[in-house]
């Protein structure tokens, strides 16, 4: 079938990790292949912003009455406190773009990604990235420098944690290989979006002109 008659509703792609294990990258990725057209969720937070951040960028920056509201009135796909600040994703833009047949590209981790899956259960696909072992992981949260030894320890402990919810997800991916990883994920999205709820009205509509056709 020529893909040109076939229009789908776009898709929640979430993606998580714990840190080391190469989602930030992996992400960085997916969004610089323009041919995927994926859009990347912006976040409200009422933490304050620094200086290397652009509001409606990085984050939209709102103060805690206005979160609140907008968790309260239901506004919030998910949401989050760490460290006393709030985060939390708006539903309606991502409504808006998933109704254009547009994609959306999520970094949350598998609480965000529960009470994703809840409010939009058809639209998600979720995909946790392993580390290939543990000694590797805590290399590379190292070569980063830019945690204290403790903070590292920290990071290990919670990446057990994490590691944890890994059934939780649509696909696991062990990222052993930056690049073959990165192919795994293009061959999920592009299964994904043919996916025969995500393309049945349009498909319907050709079938039933297909067969109004002269053979």
């Amino acid at each position: 079938m020529d893909t040109e008659y076939v229009r789908r509703r776009g898709l929640i792609l979430i993606l998580s990790s714990p840190s080391g294990a190469g989602k930030t990258t992996l992400t960085r990725m997916l969004l610089q292949k323009k041919e995927l057209d994926l859009t990347l969720s912006i976040s409200l937070t009422t933490r304050k912003r620094r200086s290397s951040e652009a509001d409606g960028i990085h984050y939209h920056f709102i103060d805690q009455a206005e979160f609140v509201r907008r968790r309260d009135g239901g506004e919030l796909l998910e949401h989050a406190e760490v460290h006393g600040n709030f985060y939390g994703t708006p539903r309606g833009p991502v409504e808006a773009i998933l109704a254009s047949g547009r994609d959306v590209l999520f970094d949350v981790d598998y609480q965000g990604a529960r009470q994703v899956r809840e409010k939009m259960p058809r639209d998600v696909v979720t995909i946790f990235i392993l580390p290939p072992s543990m000694r590797e992981l805590r290399a590379r949260l190292e070569r980063r420098a830019e945690d204290s030894q403790d903070v590292i320890l920290k990071r290990l402990d919670n990446a057990r944690h994490e590691i944890g919810r890994w059934a939780e997800y649509d696909y696991v991916l062990v990222n052993d290989d930056i690049q073959k990883t990165f192919d795994d994920l293009l061959a999920i999205v592009r299964a994904e979006r043919l996916r025969r709820p995500r393309v049945a009205a349009s498909v319907e509509n050709f079938v039933v002109a297909l067969l109004g056709e002269e053979a």
